[in-house]
C-alpha cells in the first residue's frame, strides 16, 4: 500500500513553516495518540502516520530530499544515497508533548507539594462587620516527626529507583514510537524506600488535627476567603505543604439583610404616624438612631441613613442603611376607637372630595372602570 504524501497527512501546505508543521502535527498527535484511544488500531496507524511526516518535515536534509525525490528519497532502505538515516522517534515525543505528557524523558522527579485545604467559617453578621479573631481546628496531613518526612526508617535514607533511575518516568517502546509512562515501581517518585518509617509506614506523614487562629478582617461577606499560607496538608517527599482556605458565610441575620456594604431592614410605624409625620428610632449596628418620618408617607418608601452601612474590607469605602417603612394597620381596636376611625373616613366625603385624601384609590378605580369599558366598547 502506497504511503499518503506527509504534507496531506498534516493537513498542511508544501510551503508550511516549520512552526505551522509542529502545530499541525501535536494537534493531530493529541487526537490520534494510543493513550487517548486504547484499542483503536485505526487511529494509531494514523498516529504513526503523521509522527512519521513529522519527523522528516522538521529535518530540513530530509525535508529536501522527500521534495525532490518524495518517499524514496527519505527511504533508509534504499541505496540511493537519499535517505536520512534511522530517527529516533522518543526524542520527537520528548520535544513537542513535554509540556503535555509531563516533561517527556527530561522531567526529573520532584518533591509534590501538599494539598490545598478548605474549611467553612459561619460569622454572625455582627462579628464579620467587626471583624475578629477566631480559633479554628482542622484535620489535616503533617510530616511525620519520626523521619523527617522521608517515609524512610530514622537511620536509614530512601534509595534511586532501579527501573527509572530516579527520573519518576519510564518509556515504553512500541514499535519506532515510544510513549511516556509513570514508573509502576517508584510512582513517579523517583525514589524507592525498602525500610519504611513505622510511625507513618513510608508516607511521609501523618493524620493530625491542628488548631490554628485565623484573623477575620472587618467587612469580609459570604464567599470572601482567607488565605493561610502552609496550612494545608504537608507535602509528599518533603515537598512543600498547601494552602489553608477559610471560606466565610455569614449567618442570616433577625433585623438586617446585607447586600454588598449597605445593609437594609424594615421598619413598622403606624398609620397616624405615616400621615402626620414625626419621628422613629431604627436600629443601626452603632445602636438606635432617630428616623425623621415625613407627612403623608406611604408604605414602601424607601429612607436612606448615610454612613450606617459596612466598611468595606477592600477599600474602605463604608455602605448605608436602607430603611424601608411598612405601615401598619391596627388591629384590636374597641369600640370608640372603631368609631373615631368612622368618623374620620366620613369627614374625607366620598367620590370626587375622598379623592383629594386618597388619590391612589381613585386612580386605580378609574384604571379598573376604563379596563371594562374597553373591553366591552
Amino acid at each position: 500500500m502506497s504511503k499518503r504524501d506527509y504534507y496531506e497527512a498534516l493537513g498542511v501546505s508544501r510551503d508550511a513553516s516549520e512552526r505551522d508543521i509542529k502545530k499541525a502535527y501535536k494537534r493531530l498527535a493529541m487526537k490520534y495518540h494510543p493513550d487517548r484511544n486504547q484499542g483503536d488500531k485505526a487511529l494509531e496507524e494514523k498516529f504513526k502516520e503523521a509522527q512519521e511526516a513529522y519527523e522528516v518535515l522538521t529535518d530540513p536534509q530530509k525535508r529536501a530530499a522527500y521534495d525532490q525525490y518524495g518517499h524514496a528519497g527519505v527511504d533508509p532502505n534504499r541505496g540511493g544515497g537519499h535517505g536520512a538515516g534511522h530517527a529516533d522517534f522518543g526524542d520527537i515525543f520528548g520535544d513537542v508533548f513535554g509540556d503535555i505528557f509531563g516533561g517527556g524523558r527530561r522531567q526529573q522527579s520532584r518533591a509534590r507539594q501538599g494539598a490545598d485545604l478548605r474549611y467553612n467559617l459561619e460569622l454572625s453578621l455582627e462579628e464579620a462587620v467587626r471583624g475578629k479573631n477566631v480559633e479554628i481546628r482542622i484535620p489535616t496531613l503533617v510530616g511525620c516527626d519520626e523521619c523527617d518526612g522521608s517515609g524512610a526508617k530514622k537511620g536509614s535514607s530512601p534509595t534511586t529507583c532501579p527501573t527509572c533511575h530516579g527520573q519518576g518516568q519510564v518509556q515504553m517502546r512500541q514499535g519506532f514510537f515510544a510513549v511516556q509512562q509513570t514508573c509502576p515501581t517508584c510512582s513517579g517518585r523517583g525514589k524507592i524506600i525498602s525500610d519504611p518509617c513505622r510511625k507513618c509506614h513510608g508516607q511521609g506523614r501523618v493524620e493530625k488535627s491542628k488548631t490554628l487562629s485565623v484573623k477575620v478582617p472587618a467587612g469580609v461577606d459570604t464567599g470572601d476567603r482567607i488565605r493561610l499560607s502552609g496550612e494545608g496538608e504537608a507535602g509528599e517527599l518533603g515537598g512543600p505543604a498547601g494552602d489553608l482556605y477559610v471560606q466565610v458565610h455569614i449567618k442570616e441575620h433577625p433585623i438586617f439583610v446585607r447586600d454588598g456594604n449597605n445593609l437594609y431592614c424594615e421598619v413598622p410605624i403606624s398609620f397616624t404616624r405615616a400621615a402626620l409625620g414625626g419621628e422613629v428610632h431604627v436600629p443601626t449596628l452603632e445602636g438606635k438612631v432617630k428616623l425623621k418620618i415625613s407627612p403623608e408617607t406611604q408604605t414602601g418608601r424607601m429612607f436612606r441613613l448615610r454612613g450606617k452601612g459596612v466598611k468595606s474590607v477592600r477599600n474602605g469605602a463604608v455602605g448605608d442603611l436602607m430603611c424601608k417603612v411598612v405601615v401598619e394597620t391596627p388591629v384590636n381596636l374597641n369600640s370608640k376607637q372603631k368609631e373615631l376611625l368612622e368618623e374620620l373616613d366620613k369627614s374625607m366625603g366620598t367620590g370626587d372630595e375622598a379623592a383629594k385624601y386618597r388619590p391612589k384609590e381613585k386612580g386605580f378605580f378609574d384604571g379598573v372602570k376604563k379596563f371594562f369599558d374597553d373591553l366591552t366598547g
